[in-house]
């Protein structure tokens, strides 16, 4: 079972649990959520399933410690005289925080020892190297389970959630293994908080017709497009990666393209997949995408791709090291130097530079992906330090910035720029995205296009014409989805015939031009290798 959209998956496994919990009582139907989770688990993790029992062990244990400690204080405090009370509440906010500092470090050192742990013995080593130092330092290589990252920081924020007492903690196990591990959202995401999901996973509610329906409306969406774009891109895009030296920038300007199309095709397609899988039982998951390629600056682009890992690290480091003793004393003294508007921003620019490198290191340890993570911080700082005079610029020249060509053109540049930090993001080596980089700047020609090299690059006229029409059917249902228009809801008020005609359509326009068979290689849950 590699992926959520394998034949075994689609085919067996997910309608053997529908069969099962469909038949099992109300008070067993989280069990079987449950059981079916590990079981989908240790069949793509195998013995690596240990470390996903020990995330839940150190979350279950340490948030009965942190409700224990602030019980402890309520108690305290209903019998405390009034000048006693503030020196409670400090001692048991001292406690709680030595809590949640084992906790989280337990957790992510578990991440940080199997995920970085050989990248960061080699550049240690290098580091020895440069200064005649004996190499020292063990290069361990470790088998990572999939979806660590993931299920990680739904620990550590379900262990922040409780330090801050917007949740209580979960005195039931079972309740928040299941919230740790359900099979949907295990591999890939979405990441979401104990709020969100644990009270809908734990009720247990039949499958209804409308969820039913609704759930396979949107995976074979999702399958349209994982196999008929994603998967059908995958030849030219590796291809040109694995080669780029053989091409010119005219080539690796096409490649660019088709990989950031790619990655979000088979992201949100697989997003797809597993939120139909949840809406199924009746889990509304959390939305990963809302239309990223229409945004209008890198800083909005973030607000809509991968949205649950954007979120989680504005709440979990950006906020939490914002209004930090440290950063405002600086921001005292940055408003004093800079001005009130230029102060703030750059302030600010602290806690963001340790969110785009957390984002970047997230992603996978290499320096590419560093890059990836500082180029985005660079051109959001840039976009935030330039807003004031392009606001008065616009101001004084009467630019009218809701225009629909002023739209039409942050919206391109914003496609350019995520592109290029996308070819960096895909590249083997950081080495191998200047290089290609390079080869676009100085070397772009459209002979390739009119010597007939660009079909010869594993994809012919008919596959281009293919996922031209996907990528069109994609973007218009998109762009209705961006004027608020619910396709679901609008396609369930028609007739029957309809409804039939449109599900039967889509599932044989995936059948029928699926990318699969002899010359294809289905793409790898991307996500889950990170």
């Amino acid at each position: 079972m590699t992926s959520y959209c394998s034949l075994l998956y689609l085919m067996i496994f997910l309608p053997g649990v529908i069969l099962v919990y469909s038949i099992a009582p109300r008070r067993l139907r989280p069990a079987v959520l449950l059981l079916a989770s590990y079981a989908f688990f240790a069949e793509i993790s195998g013995k690596l399933a240990i470390y996903l029992l020990g995330a839940t062990a150190v979350s279950y244990l340490a948030g009965l410690r942190l409700s224990a400690l602030t019980d402890e204080r309520d108690r305290r405090l209903r019998a405390a005289e009034k000048e006693e009370k503030k020196s409670l509440r400090l001692e048991c906010r001292r406690k709680k925080r030595q809590v949640l500092a084992v906790g989280v470090l337990a957790l992510l050192g578990i991440l940080v020892a199997l995920k970085y742990s050989a990248f960061l013995g080699e550049n240690g080593n290098v580091l020895l190297r440069a200064l005649h130092l004996p190499e020292i330092l063990p290069v361990p290589s470790f088998v990572l389970p999939i979806g660590i990252s993931f299920y990680t920081l739904q620990a550590v924020s379900y262990l922040a959630d409780v330090h801050r007492e917007t949740i209580p903690a979960d005195k039931n196990p079972v309740r928040l293994a299941l919230y740790l591990s359900f099979f949907p959202q295990i591999m890939e995401g979405p990441i979401c908080r104990y709020a969100e999901t644990s009270a809908m996973l734990w009720q247990g509610e039949r499958i209804t017709f409308r969820n039913l329906t609704f759930g396979i409306q949107r995976i074979i969406f999702g399958l349209l497009k994982k196999m008929v774009i994603a998967d059908r891109l995958n030849i030219l895009i590796r291809t040109v990666f694995d080669g780029y030296e053989q091409y010119d920038g005219g080539i690796i300007a096409v490649a660019m393209f088709f990989y950031t199309c790619q990655l979000y095709m088979e992201f949100s397609g697989t997003m797809d997949v597993v939120a139909g899988s949840g809406e199924i039982f009746g889990v509304k998951l959390p939305e990963n995408f809302r239309q990223p390629f229409l945004a209008r600056s890198i800083r909005k682009f973030w607000t809509r791709w991968h949205i649950t890992l954007g979120t989680w690290f504005k709440d979990y480091v950006f906020y939490p090291l914002s209004v930090s003793k440290g950063l405002n004393r600086l921001t005292v003294r940055a408003r004093k130097r800079f001005g009130n508007q230029y102060g703030p921003i750059l302030t600010a620019g602290v806690a963001l530079l340790a969110v785009w490198l957390c984002n970047g290191l997230w992603h996978g340890a290499g320096w590419n992906y560093i890059f990836f993570g500082m180029y985005h911080f660079a051109w959001i700082m840039f976009e935030n330090l330039t807003e004031p005079p392009v606001r008065a610029c616009a101001k004084k020249w009467n630019i009218d910035r809701e225009s629909v060509p002023w739209k039409a053109m942050q919206v391109a540049r914003t496609v350019v720029l995520v592109n290029i930090g996308e070819l960096f993001f895909r590249a083997e080596t950081l080495s191998a995205g200047f290089a290609m980089f390079g080869r676009m700047t100085t070397g772009f020609s459209l002979s390739s296009f009119w010597d007939g090299t660009i079909l010869t690059l594993g994809m012919d006229s008919l596959d281009f014409l293919i996922a031209g029409i996907a990528i069109l059917l994609v973007l218009g249902l998109n762009l209705q989805r961006e004027k608020g228009v619910k396709l679901r809801e609008w396609l369930a008020g028609q007739r029957t015939a309809l409804r039939w005609a449109v599900l039967l359509a889509l599932i044989l326009f995936v059948v029928i031009f699926g990318a699969y068979g002899q010359g294809y290689i289905p793409v790898d849950p991307i996500y889950a290798n990170f």
